[in-house]
This record gives C-alpha cells, structure tokens and sequence, in this order.
C-alpha cells in the first residue's frame, strides 16, 4: 500500500494536475492519462529489478515450454485432488473466489462510478484513490493486531460486513461529501479482507501441501474475475443506472460472508488434527 501510495501521489503531482504540469503534455487528448500507464509500466520495471537480479533462483530445469505447460496442468489436477480432502478449505477457496471478484469490481468501476455519478475529474478521482489506499494501508496494519487475537476468519467476517455496510452507503448517498466519507470507510476493511485470507490459509492448510494450497489461493483469485465487470456492465446497460449496476457488488460480499460464516475457525481446525 506504501508503494501504490506513493506511485498514486508522483501521478497526480506530475501528470494528472494541470498546475504541475512538468512535460507540458495536452490535455484535449488526454495525454496526461497516457502517460500515468507508462509510470506504471515503468515502476513495475524498476521496482522488479532487485528480484531479478539479487534472488537466487531454481536451476533450469531443460523442460521445453509444452513440457512445462504439461507439467503445470499435471501439478494443477494434483492440487484440485488433494484440495478435495479438505472441506473447509474448498469452501474457503470459494468464498474467496466471489468476494475477491466482488472487490475487483469495486477496483475496476470505483473511479468510472466516481466519474459519471459525482462529476469527478482526473485529479479528483485521483485523490479518491489515494485516500482509499491510505485508510486501506492503515486497516490492514491495525487489523493485524486483532488477527492475531481473534483469529482471521473473525476479521474476514467483520471486514466483509464493513464493506457490504459501506458500499451500500457509497450506493445509496447523493453527496459528495457523504461519498468520500462512506469511501474512506470503506477502504479501512479493503486492506484486512485481503490480508486476513493469506492468514487464514497459512493456518489451516497441511503444512506438506501449503505450497499447493496458495497456488490455489492465486489461481481462484483470478479464474472468474470477469464475472464482476460482466455483470455490473450488463445489469448498468439494462437498467441505465450506475447505482444498480454497481448495487450488484453487494452480491458478491454477501454470498461471500455466508460462505465464510460457514467455515471453521483456525482453533477449531487444529484442534482435529
């Protein structure tokens, strides 16, 4: 969050306000937005580079690219099959999968929605996302401390309430005022619902399979993202509002909450084995 924060704050300062504009870009065709996706782009690069070059990595292991995609998708069937003996985490994973889906959502159409239902510009919609990344850096620091009291299924529960009680007052409010208030609150439990679900895993998962069960973890995160975007588009097309196309967020969140209400905490997991 410190480094998405401070990537946000170099955009508005050097692109985005017309008032600091240091390469004298145009404006009328957005140019100045052009130029935030090769920033991105490019402290995606520097900030890689470490990794690259000071991490040791795997030897080669001479495997063509079919021979690893074979390997892969072999890895992947064996994961899938010993999932399946472990219930809890199959219904972790898919509580996971639909309010990460729902959250992604909320990421990719939270400026769009800010834009066309509140009349907000670049700088502002660009402030927005940096206060949301602060409240949501200082949730997931201050939920760690009650993570490791409660356990991560109580701060999965209380985090994905938050975001279902928020986001349906970002939905229902018509000031801008209340629109960042409800916003920043909302951002408070973005950081703790992601965190907690690294936690959770780390907790239940058999020790000899943790590599495979994270694999998962990423894999779930990202085999139905689509369907977020796909119905908040199609359900805004047919009903020519924002507000209930954006309303089918609150969906996700709460098929997500009755899922995680349903799976054992990480006590109750350990004390079966």
């Amino acid at each position: 969050y410190a480094g998405g924060l401070l990537c946000l704050v170099i955009a508005l300062m050097v692109f985005i306000k017309p008032a600091f504009q240091w390469f004298n870009l145009d404006l009328a065709s957005a140019q100045h937005i052009r130029a935030s996706f090769l920033l991105a782009a490019g402290w995606y690069l520097i900030f890689m580079l470490p990794l690259f070059f000071f991490t040791q990595d795997t030897p080669k292991t001479g495997k063509t690219l079919l021979q690893a995609t074979r390997a892969g998708l072999r890895q992947l069937r064996e994961s899938l099959r010993n999932v399946r003996q472990y219930y809890y985490i199959v219904r972790f994973l898919i509580a996971r999968m639909i309010f990460i889906d729902g959250l992604a959502t909320l990421f990719a159409f939270g400026g769009i929605y800010a834009a066309g239902t509140f009349n907000m510009d670049e700088s502002g919609v660009l402030l927005y996302g940096i206060a949301l990344n602060l409240t949501a850096g200082l949730g997931a620091f201050g939920f760690a401390w009650l993570d490791d009291k409660f356990g991560a299924k109580s701060i999965l529960v209380v985090s994905l309430i938050g975001l279902i009680i928020s986001a349906s007052a970002i939905l229902l409010v018509t000031s801008l005022t209340l629109f960042w208030v409800f916003g920043l609150i909302l951002g408070i439990f973005v950081g703790p619902v992601q965190a907690a679900s690294r936690s959770y895993l780390a907790r239940v998962a058999p020790e000899n399979l943790q590599n495979q069960m994270f694999g998962l973890f990423a894999f779930s995160g990202k085999a139905t993202s689509f369907l977020g975007p796909l119905l908040v588009g199609s359900i805004t097309l047919w009903s020519g509002s924002q507000r209930i196309g954006m309303a089918s967020i609150l969906v996700f969140f709460v098929l997500g909450l009755l899922l995680t209400l349903s799976i054992p905490t990480e006590k109750a997991v350990r004390a079966t084995e």
